[in-house]
């Protein structure tokens, strides 16, 4: 898919391929991390150092990221240099060299992210947060685990490749100044050989039953809670997405309000809606002191269970105007155009216009909000704490 936009100068493009942290096999979580890292170290006709300074001539700013069912490749360059680019990306994602001497330096870069999270004990509490919230394979950490990154072998990681990486299920989502008809050519001069693979189905287990309380030393303590929502394919989903924005986002949230500068409980507090192809969660972080971390648990998840009670229409004042301005920006910024391309079309089948999205942020109202709040009110909790005691869960309510 590609949105044309002559008065750019600039074109980005956001490749998704099917292979993601879900399809790892048990005893190798990781793994899906070893395969990006290593496609990036040479493919088709350029080895490792040919490969990046080809992009870097082409001025390509790039990122990849591995997710739960998806890996993602992004750029974005002149417009004169996409073609280029896209060609430089078809070898990456048809043609790695995956060398068997790099595993090591691949292995060592994945390691030293697992092992980064432990000195981020925020994001260790959410990656367990998730874990808890979802059933296996869909709350997994997208980096892995020690243990699985230790006994990958290259084998494993090209049977990976040859399982994941194929045209059923990738998406080429592109925005900037091009030129339909030519593009269509390259990428299917490009592309148009790569062969479909039928992928093996994934199991799901039911969520980590264990203990919601991880022992952190410190003088902080980290709390998570989630609960259940509606993916982003549900007709209700901006329904669900609006009265998490009423909760969170901007100074004049719920939580911001009642939580950090009425009762200055906690230096961090946020909540957001988390969505996977056919399940999503809401969850909510605080961080805070040892002394007042019971307090802000209790006022934080009173907050949750206030947002039954809906929302009041100067709330929703305030959060229209916020997703106006963001609406502006993604129009302004082909890199963030290309990814809501991809990303609409991976949930929906579909790419939605920004002017669709901006009439649907204006039929908001707060009594829809509140129907949709009436009719899913925050439930079915999930908590995770961190730090170096527990805490009192609230009961189920």
């Amino acid at each position: 898919m590609a949105e044309p936009a002559p008065s750019a100068e600039s074109a980005a493009f956001t490749l998704l391929t099917p292979c993601g942290c879900s399809n790892d096999p048990p005893d190798r979580l990781g793994l899906a991390g070893m395969l990006c890292d290593l496609t990036l170290r040479g493919a088709g006709p350029r080895d490792s150092r040919a490969l990046i300074d080809d992009l870097e001539n082409l001025g390509v700013e790039r990122g990849e990221s591995v997710g739960i069912s998806q890996t993602s490749f992004s750029g974005a360059t002149l417009a004169d240099n996409l073609h280029d680019a896209l060609t430089i990306y078809a070898d990456i994602v048809q043609r790695p060299r995956l060398p068997s001497d790099q595993l090591e330096a691949a292995r060592l870069v994945c390691l030293q992210e697992i092992r980064g999270v432990e000195d981020e004990p925020a994001q260790k509490l959410m990656d367990e947060l998730r874990r808890r919230a979802y059933p296996d394979p869909w709350g997994r950490a997208s980096h892995g685990a020690e243990a699985g990154v230790m006994a990958a072998a290259i084998d494993d990681v090209r049977r990976m490749w040859t399982r994941f990486y194929r045209p059923n299920g990738a998406i080429l989502g592109i925005a900037g100044k091009v030129d339909w008809e030519s593009l269509v050519d390259h990428v299917e001069t490009h592309f148009g050989a790569w062969k479909t693979v039928e992928p093996p189905a994934s199991a799901q287990e039911t969520p980590v039953d264990a203990s919601p309380h991880i022992d952190f030393e410190g003088n902080q303590c980290h709390i998570g809670i989630a609960f259940p929502s509606v993916p982003y394919r549900d007709e209700n989903y901006l329904q669900a997405w609006a009265a998490v924005g009423v909760l969170s986002g901007g100074m004049s949230s719920r939580l911001f309000t009642e939580v950090r500068e009425k009762r200055g409980l906690c230096y961090s507090i946020s909540a957001s809606l988390h969505t996977q192809l056919s399940r999503a969660r809401v969850l909510c972080y605080a961080g805070t002191t040892v002394e007042r971390a019971q307090e802000t648990l209790d006022v934080t998840f009173a907050e949750l269970l206030r947002l039954r009670q809906g929302v009041e229409q100067a709330e929703l004042e305030r959060l229209k105007a916020r997703i106006k301005s963001g609406l502006i920006m993604q129009q302004e910024s082909t890199s963030a155009r290309s990814g809501s391309i991809a990303r609409d079309w991976y949930h929906l089948g579909r790419v939605r216009s920004l002017d669709e999205l901006g009439a649907m942020v204006d039929a908001l109202t707060a009594q829809s909000i509140n129907q949709y709040l009436d009719e899913h009110p925050p439930a079915d909790f999930t908590f995770a704490t961190l730090g170096p005691q527990p805490l009192a869960l609230p009961a189920a309510a």
